[in-house]
């Protein structure tokens, strides 16, 4: 899962991670493609890994997928999201099988009872979001830098929070209300300050935050808890949403991803996938190495240093304006993290 982000944002992005109930659930960290699968009597046990270990492992990861496809998209000029992302999930949907024989770490899909009315009330509405989010974070990379987009992710709180407010899964309180206004209001000075603002770019990613926040809040509505680690979750996902991308592909990008196929090379592609790939394993261990707020500063460190890579590696401009926006944003962030362990 190029996860942003979770698969690419997926995984990556996944390796954004605040769910709708982070008060009940505090042991939860980042908002994985499904919820976590409560363990059965004798049932495989989490992968331990101590939180120095795996941290900077999953940082340096995370870090290393979106840094890769914004390499692809805009050095190697490959600029077919859709089609890198369908081929990110068809490999995990692989992946994960082959770990699922090989390993206990796909063993937490032994507890989740897979049912045909799940699959088609829960699973492929979830899928349908997710695909969403996926292919619309990684198009944002042909219009924006990897720093504004950072940026913007900030703002997935809000719209969960905005979303849960609306539907009535959380009611609404003063400390809430203003951390959405203080995340909105670093978000808005980000913008504000954006050197190299584009309007389709900036739609693209708030669109991306929208299904995001959308997903994240189908699961706590449908799937009621039932919670699965990462690899699970693209166990489950990975072939629904691979379809759903290769039904919409003929008609975003057509055949032009393949005819570029031979001048990026198969190392490229299949390097690209498996990093991605290992960022979701990475993401497992990283489930219970740490308290939620430690996972949270983790995540703050690891946007830090991708907008700092970001200027570093591909020449981003970012602007005192944007330093002090991102800075209230990341506050607001960690306030929003906090205010569900009080």
């Amino acid at each position: 899962m190029s996860h942003d982000e979770k698969s690419s944002a997926s995984s990556e992005e996944t390796a954004q991670m605040l769910e709708v109930r982070e008060e009940k659930d505090q042991g939860d960290l980042l908002p994985s493609p499904v919820s976590a699968a409560p363990p059965r009597p004798g049932g495989a046990s989490k992968p331990k890994v101590s939180a120095a270990m795996i941290i900077p492992v999953w940082i340096v990861l995370s870090s290393a997928v979106i840094i890769y496809n914004n390499y692809l998209y805009n050095t190697l000029e490959f600029r077919f999201p859709v089609f890198l992302v369908t081929w990110h999930l068809t490999f995990a949907a692989i992946g994960t099988r082959v770990l699922q024989r090989t390993t206990h770490l796909v063993d937490g899909a032994k507890d989740v009872n897979m049912t045909k009315d799940m699959f088609v009330r829960s699973i492929l509405p979830i899928g349908l979001l997710f695909s969403g989010s996926l292919i619309l974070s990684n198009t944002a990379y042909l219009y924006l830098s990897v720093a504004y987009i950072q940026m913007l992710k900030a703002f997935t709180p809000v719209a969960i929070l905005l979303i849960s407010w609306t539907f009535r899964i959380q009611d609404p309180n003063k400390r809430l209300a203003m951390i959405v206004f203080m995340i909105s209001f670093g978000v808005a000075l980000a913008s504000h300050g954006e050197l190299r603002f584009n309007l389709i770019g900036f739609l693209t990613q708030a669109a991306a935050v929208a299904f995001e926040a959308s997903r994240l809040v189908m699961i706590e509505i449908l799937l009621h808890g039932l919670k699965m680690n990462p690899l699970v979750s693209l166990h489950y996902y990975a072939p629904v949403c691979a379809l759903i991308n290769l039904a919409v592909l003929p008609f975003t990008e057509g055949l032009a991803p393949f005819y570029e196929l031979a001048r990026i090379g198969p190392l490229i592609l299949i390097s690209n996938a498996m990093v991605a790939f290992l960022l979701n394993i990475a993401a497992v261990f990283l489930v219970g190495a740490g308290s939620g707020l430690v996972l949270t500063l983790a995540g703050v460190f690891k946007d830090i240093l991708l907008i700092t890579g970001s200027v570093l590696i591909f020449g981003a401009q970012i602007t005192p304006l944007q330093v002090l926006g991102y800075s209230v944003a990341l506050v607001g962030l960690v306030l929003y993290k906090t205010a569900g362990s009080k």
